[in-house]
């Protein structure tokens, strides 16, 4: 069998959400040990779903967006079946201890000593009260590599602010430059590119800290404000107001340059996105539809006089989509070169036929969900393929393994462990 990149790496998780969690994950696809450190004490916030025990009424009542649980039913273990955290919990293993606890507080050092990384994206008051701060790691494992990704910093005015993805994103801007020029932010939906950018961040330091400490023996410190990778997403408004002072304003679907739109297609909320930055691009779009009059009038006779009239250029551009299935005008013009893409739901990306002949999706089991596809790691390998080795990992799965097998734990010590409240793989009915 082919030995993955990081094969031999074991990383400690007690990440949260999304933007850690991802991070982790693509760790765990290049084939290090990711072990998430979890409680069955407490339950992290929007991690494992929203609530321990949610109830089936309130599933019931979500909107599609809210569901991904197994035919919409929350189950028994419904923290095993949490979409989000499903989406990039393959490949990992799970332990559980309260570290609230000083035998807990034990027990995550004696990890720590056989650990190569740790990485977490809690608020930094929540590390601060449990007492794991660089410089404690450091005093259990020297050469620990220790990532901290809080939303804006471990320190600074905001370092203790809370935030999600869209909460970071919008405190650089990204609410002002998305939407419709007739809507205000309070229309945009929300959106969490901060956590994906994030998350692939946090792996390439990871790596790139794990080749400082093969050349030098030494770890360090990896400080990854999560609201700060975003930057490289709004590189273009921070320059206009540096160099020009202006404000960038919102486009909606439009490019600052190119002739850009979402139209309509035939059928039922069926769309197509096209872009025409050249003039080249512009003659091989209307050798597309056949060079139709409306393409030789004077408001259309370059870039520039197209770009000024770019509401009627809209309109017939509509009329012709209209009239077009979505996927069928995609293929017309790529085939031109000129770039177009239908806007696919959920159900045509699953079924798409260019991702799953590249085997996009690969299927993985578990024992609260069942076998289903998951997206795979979103680099291809030809030597060391990232593949989903193992199912969304479960609450406490790995407890034996870690506590026996990494940590040497006797049998009575880890059933007095049990008593105690560590080891486990549920949360109390009585939790919320």
């Amino acid at each position: 069998m082919t030995k993955l990149p990081l094969e031999g790496i074991r990383v400690m998780d007690m990440t949260v959400v999304w933007a850690g969690p991802y991070g982790a994950t693509l760790l765990a696809d290049l084939g290090a040990e990711v072990i998430r450190v979890e409680s069955v004490k407490t339950m992290a916030p929007l991690t494992r779903g929203f609530m321990a025990h949610p109830p089936q009424a309130m599933m019931a009542a979500m909107p599609p967006q809210a569901g991904g649980y197994p035919n919409r039913q929350v189950g028994d273990h419904s923290w095993n079946r949490s979409p989000n955290f499903n989406s990039h919990a393959r490949n990992k293993l799970s332990m559980t201890v309260d570290l609230r606890t000083p035998k807990g507080k034990d027990v995550f050092n004696r990890l720590l000593k056989v650990s190569d990384v740790f990485i977490d994206n809690n608020v930094v008051e929540t590390m601060e009260k449990l007492g794991i701060t660089y410089d404690a790691l450091r005093a259990v494992k020297e050469d620990i590599i220790m990532v901290r990704m809080p939303a804006y910093g471990d320190d600074g005015a905001y370092r203790h602010y809370r935030a999600l993805g869209v909460h970071m994103a919008d405190s650089l801007g990204h609410g002002l430059v998305r939407g419709y020029p007739d809507m205000d932010p309070s229309a945009n939906p929300g959106e969490f590119t901060v956590d994906a950018a994030a998350g692939t961040h946090a792996a390439i330091a990871v790596l790139m800290a794990l080749l400082y400490r093969k050349r030098t023996g030494k770890g360090q410190l990896i400080e990854l404000p999560s609201a700060q990778t975003f930057t490289a997403y709004m590189a273009q408004p921070f320059l206009e107001y540096a160099f020009n002072g202006r404000k960038t304003t919102t486009l909606g679907n439009r490019d600052a340059y190119a002739l850009q739109g979402c139209y309509p297609c035939r059928g039922d909320d069926r769309w197509l996105v096209l872009t025409i930055g050249t003039e080249q691009e512009w003659e091989a779009f209307c050798r597309a539809l056949g060079n139709p009059a409306w393409t030789k009038q004077e408001n259309f006779r370059d870039h520039l006089s197209r770009y000024r009239h770019h509401d009627e250029l809209d309109r017939h551009i509509t009329e012709w989509t209209r009239q077009q299935d979505h996927k069928d005008a995609m293929q017309l013009l790529q085939q031109a070169g000129v770039a177009a893409g239908a806007v696919l739901d959920a159900r045509d990306a699953s079924e798409d036929p260019h991702l799953n002949a590249r085997n996009f999706y690969q299927e993985a089991f578990t024992v609260d969900t069942g076998t289903y596809r998951y997206a795979r790691a979103p680099f291809m390998l030809s030597e060391t393929p990232a593949d989903v080795r193992r199912g969304p990992v479960m609450l406490g799965q790995d407890n034996e393994y870690v506590y026996k097998q990494v940590l040497g734990v006797s049998e009575a010590e880890y059933e007095e462990l049990v008593g105690e409240g560590h080891i486990g793989t549920e949360f109390p009915p009585d939790m919320p």
